[in-house]
């Protein structure tokens, strides 16, 4: 198993013009001109940010579940988190996420994309989705998310009703994305639901304490390759392309550019754009996977600001490190391995490379470790 650290990519015999390289991907019938999504994280999202990526080409998801839907003052419950001393500050978040969820602000918020000119997408756990979805699309949203740590199409509990996730796709009057899943076969269930996309990934993002709390997960390019062999699969039995999303663990535009030679159709990022100057509480970020009160959110971290969203995703770069420009560098890997669209990036060959980011760097190394000083 393998994740972007252990790969490259290997430059083709045709390299193109970065110029007539086309990002463009699909989401059932929608039509995306940036295959980058922003999380559906309170420190990344709110209406301004998602009417942005919309601006920008992508993307947003508003979490239905967290800071936006609980409070008036979506703007100072964050401020407060982002301040708070780092000494209980996971009980600190857990508190904040007491607050119940209110139906008018979902309203409220879609709207609030909407009429600022962006493409709301919004998520759930999948406990409230049937009732969040209608209130939600009611209102104009475009794109529902059910989001959890793990989502299987099977689902066991005494204690709660289950959600029928087929039934759920089948009568939810928008496209519907499911996630997260790792394996072949649950991504297979999940996409035989009908749905527009899935998310693939458990654990890999900064903020997410899924690995170390629970145990669990798989490598990413392990498990963008199995879910993209799944799609294939899918679509060769229905005609359907049901989109592989890689969400979370993906930093630089090399990461980026190693998830699509994998097999997706889009990344989902969080932390990149958390650390963008319009995002709703500049310089953190964490998580609110887990619907338990009792287990971390994902743990708070500091990003830093690292420059406008618009700097972030599509340049000027002002860093070396990758974090910049991330479509612009996409777009110049796939121009050095002849790819011309998203589909011809995931025919890219990859290499077992290790210790790729280390060879012959040595002076940058200790560059670095100078400047950390």
């Amino acid at each position: 198993m393998y994740g972007f650290d252990e790969v490259a990519l290997v430059p083709s015999t045709l390299t193109v013009d970065p110029r007539d390289v086309d990002t463009t991907w699909k989401l059932d019938c929608l039509e995306f001109k940036i295959p980058v999504i922003a999380a559906a994280l309170d420190a990344a999202v709110n209406p301004r940010v998602a009417a942005e990526m919309t601006r920008l080409g992508g993307f947003a998801v508003l979490n239905l579940d967290g800071i936006q839907t609980r409070y008036e003052d979506a703007e100072g419950a964050l401020a407060e988190i982002a301040g708070a001393p780092s000494e209980g500050i996971i009980e600190f978040i857990q508190k904040m996420y007491t607050a119940p969820v209110r139906e008018d602000l979902i309203a409220k918020r879609v709207r609030e994309i909407k009429d600022a000119g962006g493409f709301a997408a919004v998520s759930a756990i999948p406990a409230n989705s049937p009732r969040f979805c209608a209130i939600a699309a009611g209102a104009g949203a475009d794109v529902f998310v059910v989001n959890s740590t793990v989502t299987s199409l099977k689902y066991y509990s005494t204690r709660t009703e289950t959600v029928d996730l087929t039934l759920f796709v089948k009568e939810s009057p928008i496209p519907v994305i499911l996630g997260n899943c790792v394996g072949y076969q649950a991504c297979l269930d999940l996409m035989s639901t009908g749905c527009a996309g899935v998310l693939v990934g458990v654990g890999p993002g900064a903020i997410c304490t899924s690995r170390r709390v629970l145990g669990i997960g798989v490598p990413q390019v392990t498990a963008i390759a199995d879910c993209a062999a799944a799609r294939d699969e899918y679509f060769a039995r229905t005609g359907h392309h049901c989109a592989v999303i890689a969400d979370g663990g993906m930093r630089s535009g090399g990461d980026i550019s190693k998830a699509i030679a994998s097999g997706a159709d889009a990344v989902m990022l969080g932390s990149s754009i958390a650390a963008a100057s319009e995002a709703p509480a500049p310089g953190f970020s964490w998580g609110m996977a887990t619907s338990s009160a009792d287990l971390p959110r994902g743990t708070r971290i500091q990003t830093d600001i690292a420059g406008t969203l618009k700097e972030i995703l599509l340049g000027p770069a002002h860093r070396d490190d990758g974090t910049m420009n991330l479509v612009g560098a996409l777009r110049l890997s796939m121009a050095s391995v002849g790819a011309l669209t998203i589909p011809g990036m995931q025919q890219a060959e990859l290499a077992v490379a290790p210790t790729l980011a280390t060879e012959g760097k040595t002076l940058q190394r200790a560059q670095h470790v100078g400047q950390g000083r």
